[in-house]
Parts: structure tokens; sequence; C-alpha cells
């Protein structure tokens, strides 16, 4: 179906009514990917699927909606603009957060909660809580009193109280009364109670601050005093005002905050802590309940990273013991494959001691039955377990390394080896799977198929479309339809041996007895994966059909390939990958359809990094490059990240002096762009402004854009559409007529087609 729907976008007539993409369409024009719902969830009792779709007129305001399967009806619930009609006021702590989970772009309704019933959906909007009771005869979003700005709240299981975190404590409401109390009491200053910190936010996919009891009994929370961690003065430029920002950031080396995991009533009293053992300088990385309520488990690690422990307390006595012990000659990886089985007796554990992520059957003793996974493969993490059939379902990119397929696994361990795929159509599958896993919401794309939300039965059969999102003249894209490329999937071999795989898209019009530039692209940092078969790449099919050439390589160190991929960045940074990206270079320059003289390389954040590196240690091969927000001295990046592979500074000072672009400025000939937000929290300004000082003592000219009031991902209205028109203009004229030495060998490659 996939390949016949392509080869109708490619054959549709209508010239005339086609359209050109432009940037303004991409960043400021709505959503050009259809209706395609965020945030699904099935309600308790599956009667219900709810979703955030944005509006028609605003890609950025999302509104929640509901699907009702019994009928095949879709209706809008909430409408966030009648809620905050004059627009939402955040605090700097909601701000912050939403930087953190990378959603400060957007508004409205961004996060909601089922209630255990089924009968009632709880969200915050700028600032104010909010229960929805579908129970009532004609339902009403009813503001919540909290007093304050809410953060983080949760419906308790049971379905007895709202908690939520204010002005540094935890707090409830219980919604019998309406009476609101404060359970914490020492919050503020540098005292967080049932806050996730920092690096917990932005490093360790760990947003929540506190977990309640399965049977509404307790909440376990964590209490965290950053005293001791420095304070950076930083300075937000905006356009009206600067301001000094004291934030205390703990970077590479430093001091971290001190951790405390406590237990609280929902009814009050003393907290009550949990020895967390003699060494004060660790993460607390995971806390979940078990079924039972009456035991709490932890995930602990030490300042190097190489060592984590699953410990399991008794809320009761808060005696504890562990359960199991990770080690590693380089770093672990966190992951939420941790399942504690309903039956009481066992629980699932994810991984990568083989060297890929898998998943392995442990007795509530801590002792191991058997793999449940197992190979020359890894699971992306587990997406249900299904205890009545002895089935766990887990998402991977086992058959193709660009996809995201759907893979089911017994318990037993009887098909480890070799799972059974249950989802349909070469791409990527974003899965949702209903409480006792009898149904799933699928939602499906592909480099030429929009999103798709459909549901399906366990065994992947389709039951219905949510959103089936048909092209056709009702889509957004439709009108550039003649514009849509397909690109191309290929592989290469790095220096050790190992595979990489790229994704190239050829010039709209290709001739291949023309030579075309090229805008290479690329993240190259660890934990992501770039080069995948999914819809949304709009910036590159631009510059396709600009005339360019548009590659991307994964280079060794990101994610979704296994441990050896991984750990070549061990100990120095923008080695292993710089070397990847110019195996990728080379096989352009190979290619009889390429410019080799007309090359030009773009990153953003760690990719940014990677464009200061590249033309650093290789301006030979290339004609200039973008980069935005680039960390270039990693000594100012935080300790999580950089700490779990370079070490700190002072045990490994050759290792971040030869992964900065300094050691290596004195080969920057080529053109750079350098791009930054002026108030960005996660990497500093500092960044940029280090390396404007160290081109400008070398007398190296360069290029700059700076963002007044900007953080990280140039959010505010218009930065967007400016700075991919800067890029684009940036490759026009120093792309395309530049003039570099002859090329260079290629290595070996093949291609192959998702």
């Amino acid at each position: 179906m996939r390949a016949l729907l392509f080869a109708t976008l490619m054959t549709v007539a209508l010239p005339t009514m086609a359209q050109k993409l432009t940037i303004e369409r991409i960043f400021d024009g709505g959503s050009l990917a259809g209706p395609a719902p965020r945030g699904l969830q099935i309600s308790p009792d599956g009667s219900r699927i709810t979703f955030l779709r944005a509006r028609s007129d605003d890609q950025f305001q999302l509104d929640l909606w509901e699907y009702r399967p019994k009928d095949n009806s879709t209706h809008l619930l909430v409408d966030s603009r009648k809620l905050e009609p004059q627009g939402e006021q955040l605090s700097d702590a909601e701000k912050a957060r939403r930087e953190r989970a990378r959603t400060a772009g957007l508004r409205g309704i961004l996060t909601y909660q089922w209630s255990p019933d089924g009968k009632q959906l709880l969200f915050p909007i700028g600032g104010k809580l909010y229960l929805y009771n579908l129970a009532d005869t004609k339902p009403a979003p009813r503001a919540l009193d909290t007093g304050g700005d809410a953060i983080d709240p949760k419906i308790s299981p049971k379905g007895r109280f709202v908690s939520y975190v204010r002005d540094q404590n935890l707090w409830v409401i219980d919604l019998a009364s309406g009476e609101a109390k404060q359970l914490t009491h020492d919050g503020g200053g540098t005292v967080h109670n049932g806050e996730a910190e920092f690096v917990a936010q932005e490093e360790m996919d760990r947003s929540a601050g506190y977990w309640w009891a399965p049977d509404d009994s307790a909440l376990a929370f964590e209490r965290y005093d950053e005293a001791k961690v420095p304070v950076t003065k930083r300075t937000e430029v905006y356009a009206d005002r600067t301001e000094v920002i004291d934030q205390r950031y703990p970077g590479a080396g430093d001091p971290n905050v001190a951790v405390k995991l406590g237990l609280v009533a929902p009814m009050g009293g003393q907290p009550r802590w949990i020895d967390l053992g003699k060494d004060q300088d660790i993460y607390l990385v995971r806390v979940k309940w078990l079924p039972d309520g009456k035991h709490l488990s932890y995930q602990r690690m030490p300042r190097s990273q190489q060592k984590l422990e699953l410990k399991q307390v008794d809320a009761k006595t808060l005696a504890q013991h562990t359960l199991l012990t990770e080690t590693s000659d380089t770093w672990i990886n966190l992951n939420d494959d941790l399942t504690f089985l309903k039956d009481g007796k066992s629980f699932l554990w994810g991984s990568e001691r083989s060297g890929f992520h898998h998943l392995y059957l442990y007795g509530i003793d801590g002792k191991l039955k058997h793999p449940v996974s197992q190979g020359d493969w890894q699971i992306d993490g587990v997406l249900a377990v299904d205890e009545h059939s002895g089935t766990v379902y887990v998402s991977s990119n086992r058959d193709f390394v660009p996809d995201r397929q759907i893979y089911a696994l017994k318990l037993d361990g009887s098909n480890a080896s070799a799972p059974v795929r249950i989802s349909q159509g070469a791409g990527t599958h974003t899965v949702e799977f209903a409480p006792n896993a009898s149904f799933y919401l699928d939602t499906y794309s592909s480099a030429d198929t929009p999103p798709q939300v459909s549901v399906h039965k366990p065994d992947g059969s389709l039951v219905s479309w949510i959103e089936q999102n048909k092209f056709d003249e009702k889509h957004p894209f439709w009108p550039y339809r003649t514009n849509l490329i397909k690109p191309e999937f290929g592989m290469l071999k790095s220096a050790d041996g190992q595979t990489l795989y790229y994704r190239v898209y050829k010039p709209a019009g290709f001739d291949p007895a023309k030579k075309y530039p090229v805008f290479d692209t690329y993240y190259g940092g660890p934990h992501a994966q770039v080069v995948v078969n999914a819809w949304g790449d709009y910036f590159n099919q631009y510059m396709a059909n600009q005339g360019y050439v548009v590659f991307t390589l994964d280079n060794r160190g990101m994610a979704r390939r296994g441990r050896k991929f991984e750990d070549a960045i061990y100990q120095q940074l923008g080695a292993a990958e710089v070397e990847d990206q110019l195996a990728g270079i080379r096989w352009l320059k190979a290619q009889p359809w390429v410019d080799g003289k007309r090359i030009g390389v773009f990153g953003w954040s760690y990719g940014g990094y990677m464009t200061t590196m590249m033309l650093a240690k290789a301006s030979g091969e290339l004609a200039a490059g973008v980069a935005v927000a680039p960390v270039t001295d990693w000594r100012l990046y935080d300790t999580f990240y950089t700490e779990r592979y370079l070490g700190r500074p002072q045990d490994n000072e050759a290792g971040y002096t030869r992964s900065s672009p300094f050691a290596w400025l004195d080969g920057l000939t080529s053109k750079l762009y350098l791009v930054h937000g002026m108030a960005d929290d996660n990497v500093l300004f500092l960044n940029s402004t280090k390396l404007m000082a160290e081109l400008q003592k070398r007398g190296t000219q360069f290029q700059l854009m700076a963002y007044p009031g900007a953080k990280h991902g140039l959010n505010l209205p218009g930065q967007r559409t400016h700075v991919f028109h800067l890029i684009a203009g940036f490759f026009d004229k120093e792309v395309k007529g530049a003039a570099l030495p002859a090329r260079s060998p290629a290595p070996e490659a093949s291609t192959t087609a998702p």
C-alpha cells in the first residue's frame, strides 16, 4: 500500500495547482502532518481513547479530544482557548519544566491524566489545575483551588486525592472535602520537595519527583538541596531588557545536589527517610512501587555511572535489600523496563550486559530466571505485559535499523531469539497498549506516509481507524505533493568495521549527469537516531527542492545500535563521530552526481558541536557550516551527561581538551555561521562567546546570529522561520559557489531500501 501511495504521489496530475513548499509554510503555516493526534491515552475501562490535537489555525495550540471505539466517533472534549482566552501566564518554574520537556513552544493542554475509575480527567493550563468530570450531565472543566502554581499534578491511584508541588513543597487536595493539605514544610531557597532536579529532568528522562503508592497509603518523594551546586551568573538578553540570572548549574566536575528519598502519608505527618547509603555523591535515577503497595523500589548510581543498584524497601519498616547490581567498564544507560509482575513472584529487567539491550526475568528474590530476549539485536523498551497469555510486547529495529516495529516475546523465554513481529508496514510505529494489553493504538508513519493512528488487536490485526489521515486533496501537504521526494537508505563501514546507516534525498528533477551541491545535516550525539524512516522531514525536503543533495549519516556513539557502537566515544568526544561523518563525505565525493567542492554541513545542539569539530578538523573537505547552539567546551555542560562519557575534568583533562574544537581551531578555514539563543539555559550562550573570542584572537572570520530572549529551541515567534531562512541563504551563498581541493577516496558502500 505504501509503495502504491508513493507512486500515486509521483504521478498525480494537476501541476497548475501544485505549490512550492516554503519555509514560512513549514514553521508558521500550521501542521503539514495533517490532523495527527499526540498524547494518546486509553481510559481505564477501554471505552474511550483521548488525545491532544493541534488547532487547525494554530499548530502550537493543543486541545483535548476523545475517540469512542463503540460508535467510531471523535469529539472535542476541551477547547483550551475557552479556558485561557487571554493566553497562558506561566511561572518561571513551569517555563523551565517545559524547556526540559521540549514543549516550550506549545500552548494549551500539554499533559493530562485519567482518574482510576475512568470518570474524570485532570489537566493543567497556564498554572491552573482543572478536573473534568465525564459523568456530569453537561461536563465542564472545574478549576481546583491549589492556592498557587501547581506543578506536576497527579490523581492518586484510588482517586481520593490530587497531588501537586507548590512553592517547592508537596501538597494534596482531598477530593471529598476539597481541602488542600501541605505535606512537606521545609521547601524553599535551595531545598525542593517532590521535584526532580535539573539533571534528572534534562538527562535522566525523569520528570517526576514523587510517586503514589498503589493503595493511596503513602507518597514517596525526592527532597534535594542544591546549596553546594555552584551559582552560574547567566545573562539573558531580551529585545527590551537584560536579566542576570543566578542559576545553580552543576557543570562537569562540580558538586551535584544532595538527594534524599522520603515517605509521607497523604493525611500528613512527619516524613520518614530511606537510607540511600554512605556515599552521598549519588544519582537517584528511578523510583517505583511494587503492586502490593507495601514495598518500594529505587535505583541509585554512583557519580561514575558505572554501577547501578536496584533496591527494595519495606514501606512499613524501611528495611531494604539489593535485588540486583549492574556494572559497566564505560557507563550504564538508563531505561524504564522494570516491571513488577502482578503475581508478586517475579519482575522484568532491562540490561545491556550482553552488548545489546535485552530483557531478563528475575524472581522477586533477585535471582535470574532466564532471558526473555537475546541475540545481536536490541529492544527499545517494554510496551506492555500480558501475564494471562505470558506475552511481553516491545519495540525494536531488529528487521531494519531505520524502522521502529512492534514484537511479541514470551515470558518463558521460548522465543527470546526469534520474536514475533506484529506491526505492519515499513517505517515508524509508536504504540500505546491498553492497561490489560487487550488492544493497542498505533501511530504509524514513513517517509512517504503521513502519521496515521489506528486501533489493533494484540496480534497486529486492524480494528479501526482513529485518524486515517488520508493523503488526498483535504490533506495540508496535498498542494506540495509533486515536490515530495522519497529518500534512499544505505550503509557504509566505519574505521572499525561497524555499519553506518545514511539517508539521502536526491534533488528535485534529479539528473544523474549533473553535479549537485550537498546539504549535509546530522545530530551525531548519544541517545538519538536521525536516519529514520518517518514522516516530517520538511526542511530537508525543502533543501532537496532547492537543488541540493540532502545527506544524513548516523555515526558511532548514537542510539539503537548496541554498546560497541556507542562505546566508541568513551573518554573522548568528537573523534569517532567526526571520523564517521568524514567517511560519509568521502562517499558523497565519489558519487558522479555530487560536486565535491560544494559540500556544507549543518547541526543543532550536539549537531552544532559537530559542525565546529568538522570545520576545525576537516575544513579542507568542506565549503562551509552552520552551528546552532553548540557546546564548545564540555566543562561548561552538566555533570550527568558529560561525565557519563568523559568522566570528571579533573580525572580526564586530556580527554576534555581534545573533545573541544579549541584544540583544533587553527584548522578552521571554511566559512562558519554561528547561531545561539541569548537566553539558552541548556547549552549556555557562554559556549558561543568563548568560541567567538578564540576565533577573534586568531583573526578567523565568521558570521554570527544571536537571538534575543531565545532558549535552546529558538521557539519565540518568528525565530524558527528566521533561522532556517538564514541557513538556506548561507548555503546558497557560501556552498554553491565554493572551490575546494580535489576529492579524496571513498569507502565502499551498499544501498538498501526500507
